[in-house]
């Protein structure tokens, strides 16, 4: 495998192209870092377990984790103590999440997640004691301790009632977390790099290819697949920074994506792509409306009852008649016809025209799916 080793002529060249596209008018296209990423450059999830102490009465109360936790705690500080006599409703077991920055050096900070685990109702003033974050592996690569930042707030009478805003169990330390390990990224040794798109497309791939090639040269980059270009790099370590600073810096056409119709069946929002078009179809829509009303006649009843020719009267129960009254309406039927490759714009026309709701929407470009005339995939999320 060859490998591209810049002299230091190069060095002078790439500064003075850097310089040209910093100077370039603005073009219609995508900068590579917005479209895609560097394979190896990416960053780490952490977690680890900690409590949250200085509530106001809002933490665990007489939770057997979170009481364990303490007189762990309280242990390893030299004291001794029975848990029985701790009492955790000032104290919250937490969960603490963080994301590793690829690169990132130890003794930076981060920023980290705090949430509940036990019964506490808000960490509202707490302070997150020293916590351990640990990654994948069970090293630990940070530390995190600090005052929380909550945005919720919860309020409780004392009849029970209770109000919540946002929520108030989750809470985040800025900079609340200290690097304490490097994690090795193959960025400086690989001998190539993979340029992986965010969206998989042939085009855009082959696009970015070319893109590379013209700065360059020719053969520098190559398109693997739909997803990836290989790009030969420098291997020496600052020329490779300087050739990653212009190589996401490359404008690529991005070719338009593929024809999507995307509806949320929970909210009912439907978002069509600029590509959508219908092949020729007619459309009726119209709506029936079927009322019941019930209207019992209700008559009092009576017993006569005859004896030594004398006659007696007495109510009996009411009898009742049932009397319903049935109503039906529809609305006129609206009727609209598509013709071949109509546009987005001329769907949407068309359907506004006749005042369909998000519903009948739905329904719409359901049985113009199934007849074969919506030249573009229905994706219900």
């Amino acid at each position: 495998m060859k490998t591209l080793t810049l002299p230091r002529k190069a060095v002078a060249l790439l500064a003075f192209v850097a310089a040209t596209l910093a100077c370039a008018p603005a073009m219609q296209a995508d900068r590579l870092k917005d479209i895609a990423s560097i394979a190896g450059v990416r960053s780490n999830p952490l977690i680890g377990y900690g409590l949250v102490v200085g509530l106001s009465g809002t933490g665990d109360g007489s939770s057997t984790l979170t009481g364990q936790s303490l007189q762990s705690m309280i242990a390893r500080l030299g004291l001794s103590v029975d848990a029985n006599g701790l009492n955790a409703k000032n104290a919250a077991a937490v969960v603490v999440t963080a994301d590793l920055p690829a690169f990132i050096k130890e003794g930076q900070v981060i920023d980290i997640t705090v949430s509940t685990v036990g019964a506490a109702k808000s960490l509202k003033g707490g302070t997150l004691l020293m916590t351990p974050l640990m990654g994948v592996d069970g090293e630990v690569y940070a530390i995190g301790q600090g005052n929380l930042v909550v945005g919720g707030m919860g309020v409780e009478g004392a009849d029970g009632s209770s109000i919540t805003i946002n929520v108030p169990t989750v809470g985040r330390v800025p900079r609340g977390a200290t690097v304490e390990r490097t994690v090795e990224s193959p960025f400086a040794d690989m001998g190539e790099m993979i340029v992986n798109l965010n969206r998989n497309d042939f085009a855009t791939a082959s696009n970015t290819a070319k893109a590379v090639n013209a700065l360059f040269g020719e053969g520098v980059a190559v398109a693997i697949d739909g997803t990836s270009i290989r790009v030969r790099a420098p291997q020496d370590p600052g020329q490779r920074v300087t050739f990653a600073g212009l190589l996401e810096e490359i404008d690529v056409t991005v070719d338009a994506p593929a024809a999507k119709v995307v509806i949320n069946a929970r909210t009912g929002t439907i978002v069509i792509g600029g590509n959508v078009k219908v092949s020729p179809a007619a459309v009726s829509h119209g709506s029936l409306t079927v009322q019941i009303n019930e209207k019992p006649q209700v008559t009092q009843g009576s017993n006569v009852v005859s004896a030594d020719g004398t006659t007696t009267v007495t109510p009996a129960e009411p009898v009742i008649t049932p009397n319903s009254a049935i109503a039906a309406t529809q609305t006129e039927a609206k009727a609209f016809v598509f013709d071949a490759g109509v546009s987005l714009a001329s769907l949407v026309d068309a359907i506004n025209a006749v005042g369909a709701a998000p519903g009948d929407l739905v329904a719409i470009l359901e049985a113009l799916k199934e007849a074969g005339a919506l030249r573009a995939e229905l994706v219900v999320i």
